[in-house]
């Protein structure tokens, strides 16, 4: 059995660790305040993220993230993307060649535009780095609901070991080489699930959302593609099958703020009231900004966009939309850039 901290303790963080300890590892669980330490260990339960759902006595809680690295071998980064580069600036000093660092946060860094993955092997180099992504809501893997995700890396061996790593009867992983992909499709769909929630908030039908998902996966592919993606893992789990459970389940922060903002509160008013981190904001303008870059039409999360930071009507901006020039459904030039990538290592 491996030794294995798990940094974060949002319902992700938490889930992932009740997993890996019913599984039989050795599970440390890190969070950042000694009073949500004092909480999680009298209570064993995580009132605020998972309630409801018991934390195995064999899992270790700690706030010291020296200790939590030092005594384990493979770190599971389970921490939201705005706050993934301080927290690996803190961490690397204590990281080893002998650690594995397993990123499960979906999401893109602002003012950089690099992806998770990337942040790590900046701010750790030492380390070989895996991703573990997929439609997961936490709720329902802790409660041993059937799931299925991906885990990519840049090496073979790595992929599988994370493979290995969380495979259970109720959670089943996949590999996939496209690290490039795989995260695109994690970040990105997150943006549209917050232009599904308008959608909804809006109080449009399942016409409506049946073509938003549509169109939007078409932008999540044209980007991927343009950025060296293979255009199979858009119609993988991590493509398709994480936008769809992210664009239809009340599960998703993303689709309940963007409910919320298309019911007419503001965006800070629907934060609030979400009370959770909402990956689709702080990625929607990393998103805009890469379209812009590799010059690819992405007309959804341009008014997503314009809705969430411009003061845009969501109205305004569905009508913006339906009305934009009418053209082919598919274009000849984004087939031309399919290519498969494989892997680097083998």
């Amino acid at each position: 059995m491996e030794k294995i901290a798990v940094m974060g303790t949002g319902s992700w963080g938490t889930a992932l660790a009740i997993l890996l300890a019913k599984k039989g590892h050795h599970v440390t669980l890190w969070c950042y305040l000694e009073s949500e330490k004092e909480q999680l260990e009298s209570v064993r339960e995580n009132l605020n993220y998972l309630p409801g759902v018991p934390i195995p006595q064999n899992i270790i809680i700690t706030n010291d993230y020296k200790e939590a690295i030092v005594n384990n071998e493979i770190i599971v980064i389970a921490i939201p993307s705005k706050f993934l580069r301080s927290n690996m600036e803190q961490f690397s000093p204590y990281l080893t060649p002998r650690h594995l660092v397993v990123n499960v946060s979906k999401g893109l860094e602002n003012h950089t535009l690099l992806r998770m993955s990337q942040v790590i092997e900046e701010t750790a180099p030492q380390c070989p780095v895996a991703v573990l992504m997929g439609p997961s809501h936490a709720e329902e893997v802790a409660r041993d609901i059937p799931t299925a995700c991906v885990s990519s890396s840049r090496s073979q061996k790595i992929a599988e070991r994370v493979q290995d790593l969380f495979m259970t009867p109720t959670f089943r992983v996949y590999t996939n080489p496209d690290l490039i992909g795989v995260e695109l499709g994690g970040a990105i769909k997150n943006v549209i699930a917050l232009a599904a929630g308008v959608v909804d908030g809006l109080g449009y039908g399942d016409n409506t959302k049946a073509a938003l998902m549509t169109r939007g996966m078409v932008e999540i592919t044209r980007l991927g593609l343009a950025m060296g993606a293979d255009i199979q893992t858009f119609n993988g789990l991590t493509g398709i099958g994480d936008l769809i459970v992210t664009c239809t389940s009340m599960h998703s922060r993303n689709r309940r703020a963007g409910i919320l903002i298309g019911k007419g509160k503001s965006l800070d008013e629907a934060l609030n009231e979400v009370q959770m981190v909402v990956e689709g904001v702080h990625s929607a303008k990393a998103v805009y900004e890469l379209s812009r870059k590799y010059n690819v039409e992405m007309p959804i999360i341009r008014e997503i966009n314009q809705v969430l930071f411009e003061g845009k009507s969501p109205r305004e901006a569905v009508m913006d939309l339906m009305m934009r020039e009418k053209r082919p459904e598919h274009q000849t030039e984004e087939i031309h850039l399919a290519h498969k990538v494989s892997w680097k290592d083998e």
